[in-house]
């Protein structure tokens, strides 16, 4: 099994980390997306889209995270996908949620199009419109997320006492916005569950190079949510 993939990318930590942490025996296979190798014809035969990540699974193509996570649990019968369908349905709201509810507006209109110049607006009205669109959705679905969707005395989403797909899939896009210093002080329960995130055993090796990206980007002047982050 062979996952193309790079640990910068929000879609393709989730998948990384779930592999690490539930012993499935899949090939990391880096794309180097700066040097457009997504776009070359080897890849983008696999993935029409030109996007990360891709799962070859001996000859199985799959894309989409959401999709590869759900499978991969699926076919490892593991527990973080629990079988149960009100449990099942609640994880695939959360993950649905998280794509369409949140990662939309926090991810393309506040946090990418201040880091990559080609989803920066056309024009510098048009920019600062997006990102003020974008903080405003993001704090609402902040509040929403915090309030909402930790139930009960568990760790994890859901009130789950342990990490499910929705967990690896949201951390992921939560933590995204460290990238531009977002600080979810006012946020106990999210801050909670990303703190038992970290604490994982995948959560380093998956994460180890969207650090160092995350610090390359230290100092700059962002438009951010809440407290800066340390």
């Amino acid at each position: 099994m062979k996952l193309y993939t790079n640990p910068v990318s929000t879609a393709c930590r989730p998948v990384m980390q779930f592999c690490l942490e539930a012993n499935i025996d899949c090939e990391f296979i880096p794309v180097d997306l700066m040097k457009g190798e997504q776009r070359q014809a080897a890849y983008s035969s696999m993935n029409p889209n030109c996007l990360v990540p891709t799962l070859d699974d001996d000859g199985f193509i799959l894309t989409e995270s959401s999709a590869i996570l759900k499978y991969l649990a699926e076919k490892s019968n593991h527990p973080a996908y629990p079988k149960d369908l009100k449990q099942r349905a609640r994880i695939n709201e959360l993950m649905d949620w998280f794509n369409t509810g949140f990662y939309r507006d926090y991810g393309y209109n506040l946090v990418y199009p201040q880091l990559f110049p080609h989803h920066k607006r056309r024009s510098d009205e048009a920019h600062a419109g997006a990102l003020d669109w974008g903080k405003s959705k993001s704090a609402g679905a902040l509040a929403l997320l915090d309030a909402h969707y930790f139930p009960g005395p568990g760790l994890f989403l859901a009130g789950f006492d342990e990490p499910t797909i929705a967990d690896y899939f949201g951390a992921a896009i939560v933590t995204l916005g460290e990238c531009i210093g977002v600080g979810l002080g006012e946020y106990p329960n999210i801050t909670r569950w990303i703190e038992a995130m970290r604490a994982r055993p995948s959560w380093d090796e998956t994460y180890a190079i969207f650090e160092n990206f995350k610090a390359s980007l230290a100092g700059q002047p962002f438009e951010t949510l809440g407290a800066v982050a340390s």
